[in-house]
């Protein structure tokens, strides 16, 4: 019987470590055939990992020590968070998580720090550092708009730039809305929501609305970012797999000096009408190699929500693989009797 104690601050991280009903520590407990136990004595609280496999308990230690750093950071340790742990390490990839320990990005309203919790999302959040316009293309609930959001309230805070210029194209996803009432503000509000809903979370509401008002945060549809030259502002596009080749270049050319543009999507969720070609995926076949120009993927590993949604994204993804080889396969067998007809078989 091989055992490794990883020592714990106090019961309430235990506590978060482990999670409801103990389901994180069964989810380790599983994945490694390992036993974990809570242990209090007057040197503190510790958690006693104990199993027949000396590799098996190591990593399971392992897995333990980069929970208790994630249970500092969260109120709540989530079953996706150590999923992502225990299948990180069991890969060989423990240097991942290790560059997860970094420094938060910012503190919400409520305290909260945000920090990437995937390696995909710390590649991503550096290479917003390091470049002047980055790409971030990926499945829903893998933090793209969030960490970008994130990232522009950063840069103002530390007077990097002098406002924040949110954007998104105007279109409706595969349901017919009809015309809005109100004003300009009114209409675009249900296509900017993501959005807002990301800028309260990062300012609050009220400090939103002053920021607002005074014209350091912007929220405008993509349309209205044409004949206009962007100084000193964070840009962020989102939706942008949604904006044709034509307003992705007209957006991109609006950048202008002491500025930083971050442009957002899912090529998988286009809701442009059939024939018409996305803006972004033009923009990435185009744009890919030049210099300050970042491209980043994310994967469903990085996916952050509820982890059902990782397992839709994958059988999505599946089910589109299968059907691309159907039509490869159908496609070759039209070839093939065209070839034999032309010889007159």
């Amino acid at each position: 019987m091989t055992q490794k104690t990883v020592l714990m601050e106090n019961s309430e991280l235990t506590a978060r470590l482990f999670g409801s009903y103990d389901v994180n520590a069964r989810m380790v407990e599983r994945a490694f055939s390992v036993t974990l136990r809570n242990r209090s004595s007057e040197e503190g609280d510790a958690v006693l990992v104990s199993g027949e496999d000396e590799d098996a308990v190591r990593l399971a230690a392992e897995a333990v020590r980069y929970m208790k750093d994630m249970a500092r950071h969260n109120e709540t340790l989530t079953e996706q968070q150590v999923g992502y742990v225990i299948d990180t390490l069991k890969e060989g990839k423990s240097s991942e998580l290790a560059a997860l320990s970094g420094d938060c990005i910012c503190i919400t309203t409520r305290g909260k720090p945000i920090k990437a919790k995937t390696a995909g999302q710390k590649q991503y959040v550096d290479a917003i550092e390091r470049n002047t316009v980055v790409f971030g293309i990926g499945p829903a609930g893998t933090g793209k708009t969030f960490l970008a959001v994130a990232m522009a309230v950063k840069a103002l805070r530390e007077k990097q730039v002098a406002r924040i210029i949110l954007t998104r194209p105007a279109i409706e996803a595969g349901e017919k809305l009809g015309f809005l009432p109100g004003d300009l503000q009114s209409k675009i509000d249900p296509y900017l929501r993501p959005l807002y809903d990301a800028m309260y979370e990062m300012l609050g509401a009220e400090n939103y609305q002053r920021q607002l008002e005074k014209g350091v945060i912007e929220i405008a549809p993509l349309a209205y970012m044409r004949g206009r030259t962007l100084d000193d502002s964070f840009i962020i596009l989102d939706e942008a797999q949604n904006a044709t080749p034509e307003q992705m270049k007209m957006f991109l050319t609006r950048l202008g000096f002491n500025s930083k543009a971050v442009i957002t999507g899912d090529l998988t969720q286009t809701d442009l009408p059939t024939g018409h070609k996305s803006g972004l995926s033009v923009a990435v076949k185009i744009l890919g190699g030049v210099e300050d120009i970042a491209i980043h993927t994310f994967t469903d590993r990085d996916v952050v929500r509820h982890k059902l949604v990782q397992r839709i994204i994958r059988a999505y993804e599946k089910y589109e693989q299968s059907e691309q080889e159907k039509q490869e396969k159908k496609a070759a067998a039209k070839r093939y009797r065209a070839e034999r007809t032309s010889k007159g078989d």
